[in-house]
């Protein structure tokens, strides 16, 4: 039996980004422990590899539990790149389905 879940959140991406080419909206994936409510796994849908792998970096081991401002602050601290205001509507969309489920 698997002890974790799955969540995605949407957001739009601003003009004139690589991304923008092949999405509309930036998705932000993450796997959830069930008890915990710790990010085991993340990803999104940022046009290089290394974005995406910087965000998984920077999203796994976080709790949801302790509420999505940390993380929004982290994303605003370490991540300087365009997308930078979709990849925190995301998590803001990950956090309000995240807050839907726990509620259960």
């Amino acid at each position: 039996m698997m002890n974790t879940y799955f969540i995605a959140g949407h957001a739009k991406l601003p003009q004139g980004m690589a991304a923008r080419n092949i999405y509309d909206s930036i998705t932000i994936t993450v796997e959830l422990d069930f008890k915990y409510g710790v990010i085991v796994e993340a990803s999104c849908t940022l046009a290089t590899e290394h974005g995406r792998e910087f965000i998984r970096q920077l999203l796994r081991g976080y709790c949801l539990k302790d509420g999505i401002e940390e993380l929004i602050d982290r994303v605003q601290m370490h991540y300087r790149g365009k997308a930078g205001q979709a990849i925190q509507a995301g998590l803001k969309d990950v956090y309000a389905q995240f807050e839907l489920v726990s509620v259960k």
